[in-house]
C-alpha cells in the first residue's frame, strides 16, 4: 500500500532549532535589538528570512542579513546535528514498502543540503522542495502541493510531518493529512495551526495509527 511521506526539515528531521535561535539572538543584538528564545519561537520560527528581517529591520538589507544568518548557522551545524528519534527506522520502513519520501522546507537550499549531509541522508529524499525557490513559501500550500505534483500523487495518498505553525498550515491547506511534531511547540499550538494530530517524535504510536489509517484502503 503506497503512502508518500512529506517531511519538513528544521526541527522535524533534525534538532536544529536551538542553533537557529542562538544565531538569530546574536544577529539581532548586533543590530541593536534584544530578543530571547521565546521571541524566536513566537515570531521567527518557520517563517521565511526575507519576511523576518524585512519586518524587524525595514531600513536594512534583508537579503544580506539572511545570507549572514544562514552562513553562521551552517558554520555552527558541524557534526553536532542529530536526527529525530525514530527517523532512521521510519525511512527504512518506507524504503521496504516503496513509499516515496520528500522534503518540503522553507530553509535555503544550502542549509537543506548541509543539514541532510550532517545526518547522512543526502540521497534519501526526492524531491527536496525549497520554499525560497517557489513564488510562495509556507504557510501558503504551494510548497506541499509542489511536492505532491512532483511525486504524481494526490493529497489523500500523503502524510505530512512538520513542526512549525507555518508548516502545518501549509500542509493542511494542501489537503494533506498533517502531523505536528512537538520538537519545540506544544500539541495545542500545532492543532490550532492546522495539524490533524501531533507526535513527540517518530517513535510515537500516534504515527503508526495514522500510517495504518492512510494505507488501509490504498492499493
Amino acid at each position: 500500500m503506497t503512502l508518500a511521506l512529506l517531511f519538513d526539515l528544521d526541527g522535524t528531521l533534525i534538532h536544529s532549532d536551538p542553533i537557529h535561535a542562538a544565531v538569530f539572538i546574536e544577529l539581532f543584538a548586533e543590530y541593536g535589538r534584544e530578543i530571547d528564545e521565546r521571541y524566536y519561537y513566537d515570531n521567527i520560527h518557520g517563517r521565511r528570512n526575507e519576511a523576518i528581517f524585512g519586518d524587524a529591520f525595514p531600513d536594512s538589507d534583508p537579503q544580506a542579513m539572511a545570507d549572514e544568518k544562514e552562513a553562521r548557522f551552517r558554520d555552527r551545524l558541524g557534526d553536532s546535528a542529530e536526527p529525530m528519534a525514530g527517523l532512521m527506522p521510519l525511512l527504512d520502513r518506507a524504503a521496504c514498502n516503496g513509499w516515496p519520501c520528500a522534503i518540503v522546507t522553507n530553509a535555503p537550499r544550502a542549509n537543506a543540503d548541509a543539514m541532510l549531509a550532517a545526518i547522512g541522508l543526502n540521497s534519501r529524499f526526492d524531491p527536496v522542495v525549497i520554499g525560497d525557490e517557489l513564488p510562495r513559501g509556507k504557510p501558503d500550500p504551494l510548497p506541499y502541493q509542489t511536492a505532491l505534483d512532483r511525486l504524481g500523487i494526490d493529497a489523500g495518498g500523503a502524510l505530512a510531518l512538520d513542526d512549525s505553525p507555518s508548516g502545518v498550515a501549509s500542509a493542511s491547506a494542501a489537503r494533506v493529512a498533517t502531523l505536528g511534531v512537538r520538537s519545540s511547540l506544544p500539541h495545542d499550538a500545532l492543532i490550532q495551526a492546522g495539524a490533524h494530530d501531533t507526535i513527540a517524535d517518530f517513535t510515537d504510536p500516534v504515527l503508526d495509527h495514522w500510517i495504518a489509517q492512510l494505507t488501509k484502503d490504498r492499493p
